[in-house]
């Protein structure tokens, strides 16, 4: 059996690119797990199944526990200096500086990318707005910082020999940024943990953490407007205060849910709102899950998720402008159509993704591609 190594950028929270690595770890349970930094909290531990995490020297640098992403200037260097010279495969799960690890011609690296580092791309004017590092010497610091990783995100393209992606839309990225093909391994989905709920009630549902690319804000302004209709926000984060005073009578923030809770509010929502331009988005699939239609902007891995009104079992629709009115356009088309969706098609279409889909296709892959990989070494050294 080939000897296995998978890194990861950072355990900090578990949220999408961890639930990725879980399954990864499903997979291969004799891998050895490496990354920048781990500062995952004991209760969130469980999916790493006991195993012992490599970490970088920026593990042990001053405030890296709140500040690790300030040390983005020095994550090139870090992820360079893992010894995995010991291993015969190595896949990495990146969304930032993963895929840069350094290994031999000897050894296969796959890198499933969640997404090129899009404030470093195609999101670096967002990132500096959002970030108020528009005009001055920190902004200065910041574009050239940008300048610097883009440079060296470009040289470390060739140390993947095989690219893997969550999504259509991150598979464009990759062509266009990296000038490199990537094949679609749809993120898991956990879809047996959801009951699929036909009976719903009389209100709207998002949920997400609070962070300004979310644009929860816009949905909340969007409702404010319409008070006849109940909205519940479901999630916590830096936005939290600002949106909290937005909030009208009709908006109900309940800050953070367990899952468990979570599921019982998707599962009887009259539709799920999502506003985010994301690479994949697994909460619209778990709305789906529960039966629960989807009102989304129509941008992103949104497009890949949901079945919009012109497919003939639609799922949910769009709105194609990040602003309040257009959401508020959206969900009035909803109720206009409201007959069309059906809890039986918004499940089915959600077990696309399903997490047995997904470890299936990974190892058929990884299996695949290091057979081709051994054959290959194998002859070339021959001749």
């Amino acid at each position: 059996m080939p000897k296995i190594a998978i890194i990861h950028e950072w355990f900090t929270v578990y949220t999408g690119s961890e639930r990725v690595v879980e399954q990864m770890l499903q997979v291969f349970p004799d891998a050895d797990l490496f990354c920048l930094v781990d500062f995952l909290p004991p209760e969130q531990r469980g999916f790493l199944r006991g195993k012992k995490v490599n970490t970088s020297f920026l593990q042990k640098m001053p405030f890296a526990r709140k500040k690790y992403r300030q040390y983005l200037g020095l994550m090139p260097l870090a992820i360079e200096q893992f010894d995995l010279s010991a291993y015969d495969i190595i896949i990495s799960s990146s969304h930032a500086v993963a895929k840069g690890v350094i290994t031999s011609p000897q050894q296969l690296h796959i890198s499933y990318v969640h997404s090129p580092m899009r404030y470093a791309w195609d999101m670096q004017a967002a990132y500096l707005r959002d970030s108020g590092l528009t005009k001055g010497i920190k902004s200065a610091y910041a574009r050239l910082l940008l300048h610097y990783i883009r440079l060296w995100d470009l040289s470390t393209v060739n140390r993947v020999d095989l690219f893997l992606c969550n999504s259509e839309y991150v598979q464009s990225r990759i062509r266009k940024y990296y000038h490199r093909e990537a094949e679609v391994i749809y993120p898991p989905v956990k879809v047996e943990k959801f009951n699929c709920c036909k009976e719903k009630k009389d209100y709207y549902l998002t949920a997400s953490r609070l962070v300004q690319y979310k644009k929860v804000d816009l949905i909340v302004s969007a409702f404010a407007e319409m008070p006849d209709k109940k909205l519940v926000v479901i999630g916590e984060g830096p936005d939290f205060e600002k949106i909290k005073k937005m909030a009208t009578p009709n908006v109900h923030l309940l800050g953070y849910q367990t899952n468990e809770e979570l599921a019982e509010w998707m599962q009887t929502a009259k539709a799920f709102i999502f506003a985010a331009q994301e690479d994949f988005g697994i909460t619209p699939v778990e709305a789906q899950a529960c039966g629960t239609p989807v009102i989304a902007y129509g941008k992103g891995g949104s497009l890949e998720t949901v079945r919009g009104l012109k497919d003939k079992n639609p799922t949910g629709l769009f709105f194609y402008e990040q602003s309040a009115g257009a959401i508020q356009s959206a969900v009035l088309e909803f109720e206009e159509n409201q007959d069309g969706f059906s809890a039986e098609n918004c499940r089915q279409n959600a077990e696309r993704f399903d997490v047995n889909v997904f470890t299936e296709t990974f190892q058929e892959i990884v299996e695949r591609t290091w057979y081709n990989f051994q054959n290959t070494f194998s002859k070339s050294n021959f001749e």
